[in-house]
């Protein structure tokens, strides 16, 4: 098996973050593990329950458009995107695979809102059932990209300001 170096991110008091979840049910016995490793890890980053929002959608076709009503509430600072796509005998993996990347990465240069990506593509379910870690590193991407975004704005607020007290 090949070795995969992880990032290796400090956790941050994130109470102030609202994250919204949209969980695929096909499949759900996959996605209901990546979103135990989801709530561990905004337990972690001290992320309260009355900031979260986890809507159920049937399949992973359907995400992007939650994902969209979401970042449109302009109420996120992120969002997590979980599912389990197992390949098949037809081209329709391929498919979804496609709709559910191309639909997400939409969302996230569409609204500037991070969108972590827990969708598992895999081979076969037994590969699925060793991944729900992927729920977690999804979400700390997220909370960590939030971060940086938030950590821009105020900075551009700081120089903005500085310039206007010049005149």
């Amino acid at each position: 098996m090949q070795k995969v170096l992880k990032a290796n991110f400090k956790s941050f008091d994130a109470k102030k973050y609202r994250v919204g979840i949209v969980v695929a049910q096909f499949n759900r016995d996959v996605t209901e593990g990546l979103l135990k490793s989801v709530e561990k890890k905004l337990a972690e980053y001290r992320v309260p329950k009355k900031n979260i929002t986890i809507c159920p959608v049937a399949g992973s076709v359907e995400m992007p458009v939650v994902l969209k009503a979401f970042a449109e509430t302009g109420k996120y600072d992120c969002l997590v995107a979980l599912g389990a796509v197992i390949r098949g005998d037809t081209a329709h993996f391929d498919y979804v695979c496609k709709i559910v990347s191309e639909g997400i990465l939409r969302v996230m240069m569409d609204y500037g809102v991070p969108v972590g990506f827990g969708v598992l593509t895999m081979e076969n379910k037994e590969q699925a059932l060793v991944r729900f870690h992927v729920g977690g590193e999804a979400v700390e991407a997220a909370l960590q990209t939030a971060r940086t975004i938030k950590g821009i704005k105020v900075n551009e607020r700081e120089e903005i300001e500085k310039i206007l007290k010049k005149y």
